[in-house]
């Protein structure tokens, strides 16, 4: 992920973005870049992340990760990965995917998202 991240850190830059504890901390010691972060994964943050997710205030996740090594907190992350689903939430669980959608980012495809997050109800 520090990889990915630092050779699309022109991109990442104007925008908002979060993370989970460690992965927070090893991008922001390698880029220049602000992250919020949360707790670890394994001991909450995907579902601090999640919980974004469900307020739709996220415009799309990238969380590369390792098919052929078992987590243990695979059900949060099973959580979070179905909740972006359910929202509608681009999710990136690959390099290859990710790189899709950093290229759609950069060109401003998620543009849209915009209207989402003013019309959600409730707001002013």
């Amino acid at each position: 992920m520090v990889n990915f991240v630092t050779a699309y850190e022109h991109v990442f830059e104007g925008h908002n973005l979060y993370s989970t504890g460690t992965t927070g901390m090893r991008i922001m010691e390698s880029t220049k870049l602000k992250i919020h972060r949360f707790m670890s994964g394994p001991l909450g943050g995907d579902q601090q992340i999640g919980a974004l997710v469900a307020q739709n205030e996220m415009d799309l996740i990238i969380f590369l990760r390792d098919p052929l090594m078992a987590q243990p907190h695979e059900p949060d992350i099973i959580a979070l990965l179905r909740l972006c689903d359910v929202q509608g939430i681009p999710v990136a669980t690959n390099v290859a995917t990710g790189e899709l959608l950093v290229r759609a980012l950069q060109r401003g495809d998620f543009a849209w998202r915009e209207l989402v997050h003013k019309y959600k109800p409730g707001e002013a």
